[in-house]
């Protein structure tokens, strides 16, 4: 009787997309050159004088107030670009209007414009003998050279990465899902609530984690508007440069240190909540 000869090896079949070997490992070694190794670069030396150093560097009342500046500037211009942002995003897909291709364009300038040019700008129309400084100051209202100024600058900076993470989202949102919950008796309100906002959650936290990393390490648009005064109005970034400036590199990195771990534990708590979001959207539209 005749046997039948089984291959002591199985041959995998190859894969649809074929090289994930050699991609994989090229884009670890990218990542670590252009991520990694600068990171750690800074930790390691922020940490070569010793924990007591480090801690003297950053715990300074000039070096608390710049960051607690910076990162409550950019958590309140984030939350500003989230409802505006977001607004705009739904005007540009929802609405037609004349210009509408201009503006669209014009969601995208801060993207190309030197951060330099836009604080020089700012600066100019909100100074006090500025066009519009000239009639907010005179109502108390301080734009230019206070900490406004910095809220003023980073939402324009920041307001580009919300709109275009949700703009795809709203152009993939049928209306026709609105209308349905209209035809079953649900008020305005109610549909904004339980259809619109749940599919664009994931987005606008997206949206709002970029906006508020872009802006908590923004440095050109900033000093320019800002003023620049220690314990008033001065950024962290701002602090680095200055602290590079006097040759103080330690204090320089253990500030780029302090400001690398409050703005990594934000991000990890924002990508956790839109993670739970678009599970729980999943879970709605599976219902």
């Amino acid at each position: 009787m005749a046997t039948l000869a089984l291959p002591l090896f199985t041959r995998r079949a190859p894969a649809v997309l074929p090289g994930r070997a050699l991609t994989l490992g090229l884009t670890i070694t990218w990542l670590s050159l252009v991520v990694l190794l600068p990171l750690a670069a800074v930790i390691l030396n922020a940490a070569s004088p010793g924990w007591e150093a480090f801690w003297h560097s950053i715990s300074s009342p000039r070096v608390l107030a710049s960051i607690r500046l910076s990162f409550g500037s950019a958590l309140l211009a984030a939350l500003v670009n989230l409802v505006f942002g977001g607004l705009t995003a739904w005007v540009l897909v929802r609405y037609p209007f004349p210009g509408k291709k201009l503006i669209d364009a014009l969601v995208d300038l801060p993207f190309a414009l030197p951060t330099a040019v836009a604080g020089i700008a700012l600066a100019t129309l909100y100074a006090p003998q500025g066009w519009l400084g000239r009639w907010l100051v005179p109502l108390g209202l301080q734009i230019a050279f206070a900490p406004a100024g910095i809220v003023v600058a980073l939402i324009f900076i920041g307001l580009p990465f919300v709109v275009r993470t949700v703009q795809p989202v709203l152009e993939d949102l049928a209306p026709e899902y609105e209308e349905a919950a209209r035809s079953l008796g649900a008020s305005r309100a109610q549909v904004v609530w339980h259809v619109v906002l749940p599919a664009l959650l994931p987005a606008l936290l997206t949206g709002f984690a970029l906006a508020f990393a872009r802006a908590a390490g923004e440095y050109g648009s900033v000093i320019f508007i800002a003023g620049n005064m220690p314990m008033v109005s001065e950024i962290a970034p701002l602090l680095i440069v200055t602290r590079l400036e006097q040759y103080d590199v330690a204090g320089a990195t253990a500030i780029a240190v302090a400001m690398l771990s409050i703005s990594f534990a934000l991000l990890l708590a924002i990508n956790l909540l839109q993670g739970a979001s678009r599970t729980h959207a999943l879970g709605r539209r599976a219902a």
